[in-house]
């Protein structure tokens, strides 16, 4: 079964920067693409980022894009998620998700099979 672990997570100021880490273990991870979702208290889960299997293709939400970048090594079966700028709504629990390759990026919760526990992130202003 596909495991994914979150790490990086912490506190920092507004303006700052942070890069995330999820390690994907259980299967083949050039098979699966790869997905960044946030939780705010109060709020619903949200798409965040994505990346298909090779790195070649991204998408990101309009709040984060031109700040955050979403990357892969599929030789350390880890997905990146570097946030520059980080401003105090980016605020939240940070989750990586994972489904099998698929024609288009997916963007939405149901689309993806696999969760990590979340690595939370604090940005004071």
């Amino acid at each position: 079964q596909v495991q994914l672990v979150e790490s990086g997570g912490g506190l920092v100021q507004a303006g700052g920067s942070l890069r995330l880490s999820c390690a994907f273990s259980g299967r083949t991870f050039s098979n699966y693409a790869m997905g960044w979702f946030r939780q705010a208290p109060g709020k619903e889960r949200e798409f965040v980022a994505a990346i298909n299997w090779s790195g070649g293709s991204t998408d990101y939400a309009d709040s984060v894009k031109g700040r955050f970048t979403i990357s892969r090594d599929n030789a350390d079966s880890r997905v990146y998620l570097q946030m520059n700028s980080l401003e105090p709504e980016d605020t939240a629990v940070y989750y990586c998700a994972a489904v099998q390759q698929r024609f288009r990026l997916a963007t939405r919760r149901v689309e993806y099979d696999y969760w990590g526990q979340g690595t939370p992130v604090t940005v004071s202003s």
